[in-house]
């Protein structure tokens, strides 16, 4: 294979896994917002849920191994569990900032972690960027902040949780990509390792979790059939999500995984408006043409990069994680729920 069909080779895989993320990313939030929605399901235990997904997601890489489909490099445990306690205090930090928060300062804190992953970058790898990136980055925070941001209130232990969840979580993302570099290990094999660990942990503490957020205890949940059909369908796109999200990490970056994921958030505000009937605002729409400008202009500077033979620097963020970042109420007129973490995106 000459070089040309190297590069078309990888241009397809690349454009293939951002594919599956946005695909899988969008269609978990539609699929949560008829399981945690009072119109829907009303399951509103969305770190528990968390677990659910993980749980599935470690069985997929249990059973790949198993049968020979992957293979298995040794990872330190402690790395192991390190990455896992970080992701998971990015989860539940998260939960308590929207908690905590109003809709609109929580939407700021996550817009926030790309000049932090960009920051981190910078002091951990000693990574640099263009003018051109900075600028594009400026312009999709400007974009995704008109289109989602209305109300902004803010109180200490808010503040606090807000910056613990968006250090972790850019602290986390950044993390996979390290780990898959450190210890030559695939996407898919480093999930199916961590995996079973952050399973475990949220399926122990999530229902506590959950009811520090909602008041209400798991167990006090009247299951229904038509509620299980949605959670198994919520675990099966959660595994496609969280296989591409270290997909594109291990292939991008941080940032470049921050700046193109918010066109998840320009594809869920459409998809509300045109199957939930959810307002779409002038506002709304040109904060939309503004972020997929800027992500045209990111693009452009990566590729412009690439041409001039300088190192390209980009990074990683949930589903949970965002990788994992779930929904706890309905996608309405004014917020959309985040796949990764069960937090609500205006």
């Amino acid at each position: 294979m000459d070089v040309s069909q190297k590069k078309s080779s990888a241009a397809v895989s690349d454009v293939g896994a951002w594919a599956m993320n946005v695909i899988s990313s969008v269609g978990i939030i539609m699929a949560n917002k008829q399981l945690m929605s009072n119109a829907g399901y009303a399951f509103s235990f969305a770190t528990t849920l968390t677990g659910f997904h993980f749980s599935v997601t470690a069985l997929v890489g249990l059973v790949s191994n198993a049968s020979g489909y992957s293979a298995s490099k040794h990872v330190p445990f402690w790395e192991l569990l390190w990455f896992s306690i970080v992701a998971n205090v990015s989860i539940t930090a998260m939960n308590f900032s929207l908690m905590l928060n109003s809709v609109g300062f929580y939407q700021i804190s996550k817009l926030s972690m790309i000049p932090v992953v960009c920051v981190m970058e910078w002091i951990l790898n000693n990574k640099q960027y263009s003018k051109e990136v900075k600028m594009s980055v400026v312009v999709v925070v400007i974009g995704v902040g008109v289109c989602t941001v209305t109300d902004v209130k803010v109180n200490l232990k808010g503040f606090i949780c807000a910056c613990l969840a968006v250090l972790s979580t850019s602290f986390q993302q950044i993390s996979i990509g390290s780990l898959q570099k450190k210890h030559s290990v695939g996407s898919f094999e480093l999930l199916s390792k961590t995996a079973p660990i952050q399973a475990t942990s949220l399926l122990i503490l999530g229902p506590f979790i959950d009811y520090i957020l909602s008041g209400t205890f798991i167990t006090d949940y009247k299951m229904s059939s038509g509620a299980i059909a949605f959670i198994l369908l919520s675990c099966t796109l959660a595994v496609f999500c969280n296989i591409s999200q270290y997909l594109c990490i291990g292939r991008f970056s941080a940032v470049s995984f921050q700046v193109l994921g918010h066109m998840k958030t320009v594809c869920v505000l459409t998809l509300g408006w045109l199957l939930f009937d959810s307002e779409l605002t002038f506002k709304n729409i040109m904060g939309m043409i503004l972020a997929v400008v800027g992500m045209v202009i990111y693009s452009w500077a990566v590729e412009a990069e690439k041409q001039s033979g300088k190192p390209v620097s980009h990074s990683k963020t949930s589903m949970t994680e965002e990788e994992i970042e779930l929904l706890k109420a309905g996608l309405d007129t004014t917020t959309v729920k985040d796949v990764e973490h069960g937090a609500t995106k205006v």
